[in-house]
């Protein structure tokens, strides 16, 4: 089987079928949702419910394992009262299921789950405040904090040793770094990966080890308009990148991405920071190597995008997303050094605790 037809490619009409037949429920319409690697439609029906049909790419089907903790996290994190979706069962009683499908290339059996659709826009689309960047490191804490206490009997099976995406995998990349033959980025790239080596292993025995989403991204987190003429989070979508890691890779992941839309992407860090450490402040490593994480999760996203555009170049303009934004970031973060940086995060946030 291709690597390039693990995606699947339903058709609105294969989609509408599915959900009459696994559901009963009475679509009034149904439109296609974006989505990295496998497929998602979003559903309203009749009967007053909106959802996301959401199916599975081929190489997550072969795991459902994964696809089960992912859905009971984030029915964990709503019962805990965090914006999550929660899986709707068949009318066998079933919160997923395998299908089979064609779609266009042979029959073959996806996963298929139908998950309660969250209100909102991705916290992408607007300007963020610094107080909404405060509530984004704040909800991202907590939420770690509520994933810890999660207990399930085969939660082993979030190690995911060799994850591509995990922060631990960091070395991994250079699998994939010849994408950058050519290209200026490679040798920023290179030192970043060197750092991590030098900087940020050493100290990762000192980091304290948590369950954590792994993808608190500017895109999966959901904000609605408040009373106050600002935003307030709405919703925390796609758990697919959920591994047991640190709490200090799950800090730098999201002040990485929601640095993608903001017109000063140094200022986002000061006051995420603040919201993170109102939960969980950071202890003398954790801090010290936040910088070096920061610019290796954005290497990870330009290094593994550019590597997917090469299996699946009909999906580029999705694919290519954060990093067509974070290739400018990542240049001049280098050049401005950790100590800059970090002197600019750290007395942020020492302000903005002062505020709140």
């Amino acid at each position: 089987m291709s690597v390039d037809h693990s995606k699947p490619n339903l058709s609105q009409s294969q989609a509408a079928d599915i959900v009459k037949k696994h559901y009963k429920l009475t679509l009034s319409q149904l439109r296609t949702l974006p989505s990295y690697d496998d497929q998602n439609f979003c559903i309203e029906t009749v009967e007053g419910g909106e959802y996301v049909l959401k199916i599975m790419n081929l190489v997550h089907t072969k795991d459902p394992t994964l696809i089960e903790l992912q859905t009971y996290a984030m029915n964990f994190l709503h019962k805990k009262g965090l914006p999550t979706q929660t899986a709707q069962k068949t009318t066998m009683g079933q919160v997923m299921f395998l299908e089979a499908i064609d779609c266009g290339y042979g029959l073959q059996k996806y996963l298929v789950r139908l998950l309660t659709y969250l209100p909102g826009i991705p916290i992408a689309n607007i300007p963020s405040s610094p107080q909404l960047l405060y509530e984004v490191g704040r909800t991202a804490a907590n939420m770690d904090n509520v994933l810890n206490k999660m207990e399930h009997p085969q939660l082993s099976a979030l190690q995911r040793d060799g994850f591509i995406w995990s922060l631990s995998n960091i070395p991994l990349l250079l699998k994939y770094i010849n994408v950058l033959d050519g290209d200026p980025l490679l040798e920023v790239v290179k030192s970043v990966l060197h750092q991590y080596k030098t900087v940020v292993a050493p100290q990762s025995s000192s980091f304290r080890t948590c369950l954590i989403h792994g993808d608190f991204n500017d895109l999966n987190v959901l904000v609605q308009a408040d009373d106050s003429n600002g935003h307030k989070i709405s919703g925390i979508i796609d758990f697919g990148d959920m591994s047991f890691g640190y709490y200090v890779f799950e800090l730098a992941i999201t002040i990485m991405y929601m640095m993608l839309e903001h017109p000063n992407p140094i200022e986002v860090g000061g006051p995420i920071l603040a919201g993170w450490e109102s939960v969980f402040p950071l202890n003398a490593a954790e801090r010290d190597c936040l910088f070096w994480l920061v610019l290796s999760r954005l290497c990870q996203s330009l290094v593994i995008a550019r590597y997917s555009v090469t299996l699946h170049p009909e999906n580029e303009e999705y694919l290519m997303i954060s990093s067509k934004k974070g290739i400018p970031i990542l240049h001049k973060f280098f050049e401005m050094g950790k100590e800059q940086v970090e002197k600019v995060w750290f007395q942020s946030a020492a302000q903005f605790k002062d505020r709140n």
